[in-house]
């Protein structure tokens, strides 16, 4: 008879606290789905999740996943500094950060790339559908130029890449995915929820309001035609393993710092452990109106905490952080 190990957590542990009010349809409630389905898969404790968000479409949906985890909703650009903080004030936790495409590339865009220069270990989902879809449909700074939405001109703009972006601050782990694409967006969640540092996905996730149209770069339609897969993966076991160069067609093992291997099977001339390739990649696929989407640069590299030295011990765990009422008083008494 064949023994059956019972999880320790069911999968409605990984469910959201309330339905999704996003329009039916919405690639941001898919993106709910497969981190729901990331989490359940690597049987991660859910009170061990920290959720962070913005403002926006897709800082909603936090509510919609791992309602037994801590959740922080913060103000408009400011998603990755609360992280940090959360991140500073107790490592134990695993903090995963919801954000939008405007929310990260527009008015926090500062925040972001220093969050990324600094490496702090935290995962960065990016529900990018190109328009800001919470107050009607304005093009966002990834709508392609000259993209023409509904009641909308032309965008006269070029578009910003946040993948080339993140590669260019220094990110150690950069992904870009489909929100319709369970098995490539679980599978590099799951990678993600491994990784020691700052983990970035940029998802495509189209607004079927306002940013569905057949030649917009962020619709149904548009993905169907133009998205190019560079790679597949997964994740396996190991004691040891022998390294081989990456050709195409075939699977290289890439060694992870838990011990754990990524096992990568290569679609197109694209090894993910060159930086230089990755910006290779990226710059040749947007030239060409193209989307390139799975593991584009993987590389481990020292964190922000363990190069601060900061305490493994959670700030309210730390005795001598605490001010005592009588010496809080005498401080007090100074200013009055």
């Amino acid at each position: 008879m064949k023994t059956v190990t019972k999880k320790v957590f069911e999968k409605s542990d990984y469910q959201g606290a309330s339905p999704s009010t996003l329009c039916v349809g919405c690639g941001h409630d898919q993106v709910s789905k497969h981190i729901i389905q990331a989490c359940y898969q690597s049987e991660v404790n859910p009170f061990s999740i920290a959720k962070v968000s913005g403002i926006g479409c897709s800082s909603k949906t936090p509510n919609y996943f791992l309602k037994q985890s801590r959740g922080l909703n913060g103000i408009h650009g400011r998603m990755a500094s609360l992280a940090t903080g959360v991140k500073i004030a107790n490592r134990k936790l695993k903090v995963l950060g919801v954000s939008g495409d405007g929310d990260t590339g527009s008015i926090g865009l500062g925040s972001f790339l220093h969050t990324v220069r600094k490496n702090v270990p935290m995962i960065y989902i990016v529900e990018n559908n190109g328009v800001y879809g919470l107050t009607k449909g304005q093009f966002s700074v990834t709508a392609q130029k000259d993209s023409i939405l509904k009641k909308r001109n032309k965008n006269p703009f070029y578009q910003m890449d946040l993948c080339r972006i993140a590669l260019s601050a220094g990110c150690g782990f950069v992904a870009r995915s489909f929100s319709g694409d369970s098995t490539q967006l679980t599978k590099l969640l799951k990678l993600a929820l491994k990784y020691e540092g700052f983990s970035f996905i940029d998802v495509i996730s189209p607004c079927v309001a306002y940013g569905n149209e057949e030649d917009f770069s962020h619709s149904f339609s548009y993905l169907k035609e133009n998205r190019i897969s560079l790679n597949e993966l997964d994740i396996i076991m190991e004691t040891s393993v022998r390294e081989e160069n990456i050709e195409e067609g075939k699977i290289t093992n890439i060694s992870l710092p838990n011990g754990e291997i990524l096992a990568l099977k290569k679609l197109k001339n694209h090894d993910p452990t060159k930086k230089k390739q990755a910006e290779k990649v990226l710059d040749e696929n947007l030239e060409k109106s193209h989307i390139a989407t799975g593991l584009i640069y993987y590389n481990n590299q020292d964190n922000f905490l363990n190069k601060l030295n900061l305490s493994d011990k959670a700030f309210v765990e730390i005795e001598n952080l605490r001010i005592s009422p009588k010496v809080l008083s005498a401080v007090l008494d100074n200013y009055r």
